[in-house]
Parts: structure tokens; C-alpha cells; sequence
């Protein structure tokens, strides 16, 4: 799946590389120049990785409530929430935004999942009055953050930024073009990103990007992006978590799970280990003792036990904050606690968080 900036981007010379069946752009100039501008100024960076659908009928709020993990009954109009999708045993099939409109929800996944997402919820209407659209091939996205993100914002389309919640959205006109905005951080800043008609993406990137390039700001690819949000502790899926893990070992329990809804697919399983107290492993944030990062998938042993694996390494990058590389895995309980150190082959990981 192409990005529909693809040709944006190359214009720009930017380097392309595929992420989870997504082409993006990797980078625009370099690290430390794309990093700094997020960090100082203002970054736009291209959000195309998502599978977008929608919900309508009467029948959408009560009937999505009680398929995913999250309460979507007190997601009020104009607002929004992350949840996760689960298979009978509690496994993550997907990660989704859903955003509250006032004739729609519109959920967003990533797109690599797209056909099985699409499936699932589809199996799920049965007697209800909901109409599921995939929406994928009409839509496209892009974002700005940093702390010059508010002005650029304003400039566009008179929004004030600070007086809206994190996933809180808006349907307003940008350069003439009717958007979904919404108040969304990537990496802990300050941010927007706009959802718009994909015939249309191009003129309005091109006219964001003046405005950020005016505020002394940069485009951002995937590496810097990547980094940033590794150092805020911020998980992607399905890097960090996907179907091979339950939302407690993810620990996403606190933010994409609601304890108090009702039934839902897979909750059985998610109440039996809140019950239970604990998991066996655990995703942490880890700083490894390298500049160049370990790949993805490397295993990690215990120092005190010989060739002893107690976990896996999920993402990682180069981070300028800690001049060193970090990432994220899992690593059983016994050897999770911050400050543990663990080995690989080339060096060593020390639990985070």
C-alpha cells in the first residue's frame, strides 16, 4: 500500500521504505535535522500506515461497545478513544481509534490488519441496524507536532489547540477542503493531525508544509519518528504488540481498557488476569549499551543464569536524547524491574521501565 503523498515525497527527495506492507517516507534530510525540528519547533510527518472505516445506523454505538475493549458508550460527539480488538482468548487482533462524529464513528487500524479488522467487526453485525464502510482507498492523513504546533495549527484554520483533549476532533474547512482534525500526540508534544480526501491530501500537505517550513520547521520520516516516540515510551502496533500477546502483557490496560463496560469479546481472559494480579511478562522500555541498536526479534538472557532466555527485543532506535540506542520488548517478570540489566549478543539492555 502506497501512500497517497508518494509523489510529495519524492519531489522532496525523500528516502521510501515499506513499513508493515506501507510505503513511507524513512527520511527527509537526516536524523539530528528532522529530531530537532520536532523537539523545537514544529515536524509535519506522514500518517498513511492506517485502514480507516466507518460505522453508521442506530445501532453503531451499543453495537462496537460491545465488540472492543474500551467504553465506547461514553465517547461523547466530537471526541474519541483507543481501543483494542481481541480474539476469544484475549489476544490483540487489533489496535483502533475511534472517533465519535455526528452521524458516524470513524475507526481507524493499521492497515496491515485491514482485511482481518474489516472481517471481524463485519462477522459481529448479526441483528443490528449498523452499516460498516471501508473507507481506506477514499481518506488520507497527515500530522503536525512539536511546540510550534499550535501557531501552524491557528494559521490553517483559526483552531486553538489548547482548548481541545487529546483525541478530541473537529469537522472544519482547511484551505477549502472539508477535514476531520484532530488533537492527537505521536511523541508526547503538542500535535494535530488532519484527515482528509485523499484527491485532496496533496494541496493540503503542500500548504501545511509552507506554514511549518515558515515556523522554521521540517518534514519528518519514520526514523525520526520512530525515535521520538521510543523516548516518550509510546508502543506501535504491531511492532510492539499484536496477536501474540494479551493487553495486560502489553500494558495497555490502563489506556485502552475499560474495567467497568460489560461484556465484550475476549474479556473473560482480561478480568481472569486482572484477578490473578500479575503476567508473566511484561512490555518495558530498554536502553541498550550501544550506539548502533540491536535488530528487532533479538532475544535477551539473564546475567545470572548461563544462555537463559527471559525475553525479546520489539523496536528500536537511535535515540539523541539518551545518545544512545533504546527500544521496547518484553522480558519476563523476574528481570523486568527498572534497573535490571540483561545481555544479547553485542551488548547489554537495561530495564527502564
Amino acid at each position: 500500500m502506497e501512500t497517497p503523498l508518494v509523489n510529495e515525497h519524492r519531489a522532496a527527495l525523500a528516502h521510501l521504505a515499506e513499513y508493515h506492507g506501507c510505503l513511507l517516507p524513512e527520511k527527509f534530510s537526516d536524523l539530528l535535522s528532522e529530531y530537532r525540528a520536532a523537539k523545537e519547533t514544529v515536524a509535519i510527518f506522514d500518517t498513511n500506515w492506517y485502514a480507516i472505516f466507518s460505522l453508521s445506523g442506530p445501532d453503531r454505538v451499543r453495537y462496537l461497545n460491545a465488540v472492543v475493549s474500551n467504553d465506547i458508550k461514553s465517547v461523547g460527539e466530537a471526541y474519541g478513544t483507543r481501543a483494542l480488538l481481541l480474539n476469544p482468548q484475549g489476544h490483540i487482533l487489533a489496535e483502533l481509534e475511534v472517533y465519535a462524529l455526528a452521524e458516524k464513528l470513524l475507526v481507524r487500524t493499521h492497515a496491515s490488519v485491514r482485511e482481518r479488522t474489516f472481517a471481524t467487526l463485519d462477522k459481529y453485525i448479526i441483528m443490528d441496524d449498523v452499516t460498516l464502510e471501508d473507507l481506506t482507498d477514499q481518506l488520507g492523513s497527515f500530522a503536525v507536532e512539536g511546540p510550534q504546533a499550535g501557531t501552524v495549527v491557528a494559521q490553517a484554520c483559526g483552531l486553538a489547540l489548547e482548548g481541545f483533549s487529546e483525541f478530541a476532533n473537529a469537522g472544519l474547512p482547511i484551505d477549502g477542503v472539508p477535514c476531520h482534525l484532530i488533537r492527537r500526540s505521536r511523541f508526547g508534544g503538542h500535535g494535530a493531525e488532519i484527515i482528509a480526501p485523499r484527491e485532496h491530501l496533496g494541496l493540503l500537505w503542500h500548504s501545511m508544509h509552507a506554514r511549518v517550513h515558515a515556523a522554521h520547521g521540517a518534514s519528518i520520516g519514520m526514523t525520526a519518528l520512530n525515535a521520538l516516540r521510543l523516548e516518550a515510551g509510546i508502543p506501535w502496533f504491531p511492532d510492539d504488540f499484536n496477536d501474540t500477546v494479551i493487553p495486560h502483557e502489553a500494558a495497555l490496560e490502563a489506556t485502552h481498557v475499560s474495567f467497568t463496560k460489560g461484556c465484550y469479546t475476549g474479556q473473560e481472559i482480561v478480568e481472569r488476569v486482572r484477578s490473578r494480579g500479575h503476567v508473566n511478562r511484561r512490555r518495558v522500555s530498554l536502553k541498550f549499551s550501544s550506539l548502533d541498536p540491536p535488530a528487532p526479534l533479538t532475544r535477551l538472557r539473564a546475567k545470572d543464569v548461563e544462555d537463559k532466555e527471559v525475553g525479546i527485543i520489539t523496536s528500536v532506535a537511535f535515540s539523541p536524547k539518551a545518545a544512545t540506542a533504546i527500544g521496547m520488548g518484553y522480558v519476563r517478570r523476574e528481570y523486568n524491574a527498572a534497573g535490571s540489566i540483561l545481555e544479547f549478543d553485542g551488548g547489554t539492555a537495561t530495564v527502564a521501565s
